[in-house]
């Protein structure tokens, strides 16, 4: 099977150990993985702001990268929500006000084609046990694009169950919101950090070592509350989890300083 890395901009510029995993776990699984160079933002930022026409030659342009591709895969909620969700909202718009129905049909041909990374994995290649050894207490964050808009369910919680050496703790409160939310912590600073004090309070509540999540956004405003407070607790994204195996694991200790994941963002 071939598939398509749809890295994000996040991981590209803040967390490339991610896009590695991806690489890593996947390759292990049996999947040809192809990085497509073409692709950048998928029009996320500007849709969100009301920028609804900048968002178009985005969805243009990321059409266009993964054409021909059976599968596109990406290790992120909130992109893959956004290209299922909002491109063919967009194409509709276009089409209604009289710009073609050209956006309307790259949306069609790309959205059933699009798979988040806990989905390709249970849906696709039919596993929940990919052979990873994790040897850590980890609690997860279900991230509410992942949870609301895609419906993931429990798949990242069945694939993190079968991970050998690793204690899953439930995360009181999981269902709410961490507070990050995109512009929203842009705009609301205040209500975003007092949210995510609550959600990093709950985690430290259940003794783990490491708190996970699939979105990367999420654990780096979630990451940098726990950072500027001094707790060992660290974030990691769960494609990083699932490529570790005991004949090769992580390449540093999760639960040491790892600059990647340090206050990435201010």
């Amino acid at each position: 099977m071939r598939a398509a890395l749809f890295v994000t901009c996040v991981n590209d510029a803040l967390y490339p150990r991610t896009g590695i995993a991806v690489v890593r776990l996947l390759e292990r699984l049996g999947v040809q993985v192809d990085f497509p160079a073409a692709q950048s933002c998928c029009g996320q930022p500007q849709y969100n702001t009301g920028y609804r026409h900048e968002a178009e030659p985005l969805l243009r342009r990321t059409a266009a990268a993964f054409a021909g591709y059976d599968h596109v895969v990406t290790p992120s909620g909130s992109c893959a929500a956004m290209v299922r969700e909002h491109y063919p909202r967009i194409g509709r718009r276009a089409a209604e006000e009289g710009r073609g129905g050209e956006l309307a049909e790259l949306a069609g041909d790309l959205v059933p084609r699009v798979h988040e990374l806990t989905e390709f994995l249970v849906d696709v290649l039919g596993v929940t046990d990919v052979g990873a050894c994790f040897p850590h207490t980890v609690t997860y964050h279900p991230s509410c694009h992942g949870l609301r808009s895609l419906g993931l369910g429990e798949r990242p919680r069945r694939l993190l169950a079968a991970v050998k050496g690793l204690e899953l703790v439930e995360l009181p409160g999981a269902e709410e919101c961490c507070g990050f939310g995109g512009t929203f912590a842009v705009k609301n600073p205040d209500v975003s950090a007092a949210m995510g004090t609550d959600k990093t309070a709950a985690a430290r509540a259940t003794g783990a070592e490491v708190l996970c999540g699939a979105d990367n956004s999420c654990l780096a405003h979630l990451g940098g509350i726990l950072h500027r407070a001094g707790d060992p607790m660290r974030t990691l994204h769960l494609a990083e989890i699932l490529a570790a195996t005991e004949e090769d694991p992580l390449e540093e200790d999760p639960l040491k300083e790892d600059p990647l994941k340090e206050d990435p963002l201010p």
